[in-house]
């Protein structure tokens, strides 16, 4: 299998792991209740009887495998990413570490997007300034005015976008690769199942 398939390989062992733990974590999966009705306290005549709760759980009467079977998919797990490791290993460029990086570049393309994207605005607002005046008595008084507020953007736009081209191609660039690798290059590894098949039928084929 190629670098992509083996990390979709890698997410269906981690699915699977979470379905086992999921039933091992439910108290009422891992236990086994007795009710006994103590009749014969009340009516001497009478029987006591003792009954099991039913469980909902269809793996309720083989935990014990469902907890082998949890096992076995962590050593798949296990063996996947050190196939993939050694991969890696292999490959022009330090994936995980552009992978990072593109994710960097990204976010700071589009910080430099939304400045080049900006534009100078003039508005006026009616009545959004007051002052203070002396009215004819002497004595100090606010007053009202209107408010001419002009927005300019204080970078050099073309720059910025220099900056955005170059960010842009670069990231392109390393998708790219991160694209051709993720296609081209071979994990070790063997599926021991079919990455499309449910958890009954995977854990029914470990079983066997």
């Amino acid at each position: 299998m190629n670098l992509k398939e083996a990390f979709r390989f890698q997410n269906k062992l981690q699915q699977l792991m979470d379905e086992a733990q999921a039933i091992l974590n439910n108290p009422g999966n891992v236990t086994r209740t007795e009710k006994t009705y103590l009749r014969k306290k009340v009516m001497p005549e009478a029987e006591n009887e003792t009954v099991v709760v039913e469980q909902d759980c269809l793996y309720a009467d083989r935990i014990t495998e469902v907890a082998g079977f949890l096992l076995w998919i962590l050593a798949q797990r296990e063996a996947l990413s050190a196939a993939i490791r050694r991969t890696k290993n292999t490959l022009p460029i330090d994936m995980d570490g552009e992978v990072c990086l593109n994710t960097l570049r990204q976010s700071a393309a589009q910080t430099l997007r939304r400045m080049s994207a900006l534009r100078g605005s003039e508005m006026q607002v009616a009545n959004g300034g007051f002052g203070y005046r002396f009215n004819a008595e002497g004595n100090q008084v606010t007053y009202k005015c209107d408010v001419r507020n002009v927005t300019t953007i204080n970078f050099d736009r073309n720059i910025i976008r220099k900056y955005l081209t170059r960010l842009d191609k670069t990231a392109d660039a390393v998708s790219s690769e991160i694209d051709r690798c993720m296609v081209n290059a071979e994990v070790e590894y063997e599926a021991p199942f079919d990455v499309n098949d449910g958890f009954a039928d995977i854990f029914e084929g470990w079983l066997a």
